[in-house]
């Protein structure tokens, strides 16, 4: 495993400089925009470099073992790589990626036979019917995609909360013998390493991720989070028995996006505004108004998400309740970006207020 996570991180690397200059050379530029917090135009192709590193290294790992499980996702990914690329240079309207993703998320279960089709014990519920399952995953996983595709706003936080998120997944896998799952999620995480240096301290070489790897990553968690809620899923099988809770757990990885996308979407249709129409009501945009540099916004947005993480362990291993456990990620998810968000604007507020009373 660490072989094909230290490949993934060479690949990347490498490819960085030539998928660059192509972008440079054929004016492939994410333009800034009264929303957008970039003053100039950057390269926009670094899901390319993501997927690069992350492709390769896990077909080696397939070809090595001899495993084609891995294979429907690696196909989504590089729809929605193609897809989201297209967006970056057409704009495609909402609606029509919300259409996409229904397709690529239906198909994908189909083809690998995952749903999130079991409680695991959470309220006293198991299996669910496909009646329920069904649109479950569904609303699951397009809420999923779109919500790490909503934290694309500033340097160095898309890729540094993919980061945790997947390295938290890949330790869950090694937990529970996952290997396929596991090699995965660390060829991904190898991949991201270099383009989020690149993106954070890189002056004349930065370069945005953009739709094509926010989808690309999007569609990839849903994968994993359908491969672990799913009946029967080796981590289900491994942690019967214990007091864990999985869907507090998979939801706490994803607290920090899920929570903000939520609150995001709700205060826009609050004031009569399409969700889907961007603006500047972000987590991140709240931290950047009260004065916080991007580097130490995206590092406080993962801290916090950690945060979250600890503290579903904590729960477990005090051995409360199953429901007890997500109750706890709940609140802790809406404390962190419904409060905080809150706060920092009213500070923010006030402190301009005494600005101009001076």
């Amino acid at each position: 495993m660490v072989l094909f996570f230290l490949l993934s991180l060479l690949i990347s690397a490498l490819m960085y400089k030539p998928i660059l200059h192509f972008a440079m050379k054929f004016n492939i530029y994410d333009d800034p925009e009264e929303r957008k917090l970039q003053r100039v135009p950057v390269p926009v192709m670094g899901g390319f470099v993501v997927f690069s590193g992350a492709i390769v290294s896990s077909l080696c790992y397939w070809f090595v073992n001899d495993c084609v499980s891995v294979a429907p996702v690696q196909v989504a990914m590089l729809f929605m790589l193609l897809v989201g690329f297209l967006d970056d240079m057409r704009n495609l309207s909402p609606y029509m990626k919300l259409v996409i993703e229904l397709v690529v998320v239906v198909a994908l279960a189909l083809v690998n036979g995952y749903l999130i089709d079991n409680f695991h014990g959470l309220w006293g519920i198991y299996e669910l019917s496909p009646w329920i399952a069904w649109p479950l995953t569904v609303f699951a996983c397009v809420g999923i995609i779109n919500a790490i595709n909503m934290i694309d706003g500033i340097d160095g936080l898309s890729s540094g909360i993919c980061i945790m998120i997947l390295t938290f997944y890949t330790w869950m896998f090694i937990a529970c013998g996952d290997e396929v799952h596991a090699v995965l999620c660390g060829c991904v995480v190898g991949s991201l390493i270099p383009f989020f240096v690149m993106n954070v301290f890189g002056q004349k070489s930065k370069m945005f991720i953009g739709d094509s790897g926010t989808l690309m990553l999007g569609i990839l968690i849903c994968d994993i989070v359908m491969s672990i809620l799913t009946t029967d899923s080796i981590c289900s099988v491994k942690l019967s028995g214990r007091p864990y809770c999985l869907p507090a757990f998979v939801l706490a990885a994803l607290a920090i996006p899920v929570f903000d996308a939520l609150r995001v979407i709700f205060a826009r249709i609050w004031r009569g505004r399409s969700p889907f129409r961007p603006d500047k009501s972000h987590l991140h945009h709240a931290f950047i108004g009260y004065g916080f540099r991007h580097l130490e916004t995206a590092l406080l947005e993962i801290i916090l998400n950690m945060l979250v993480i600890m503290l579903v362990f904590v729960l477990s291993r005090s051995h409360l309740p199953m429901e007890w456990q997500l109750y706890g990620v709940v609140l802790a998810g809406f404390a962190v970006t419904f409060v905080l968000f809150w706060l920092l604007g009213r500070r923010y507020r006030i402190a301009k207020r005494n600005q101009k009373e001076k």
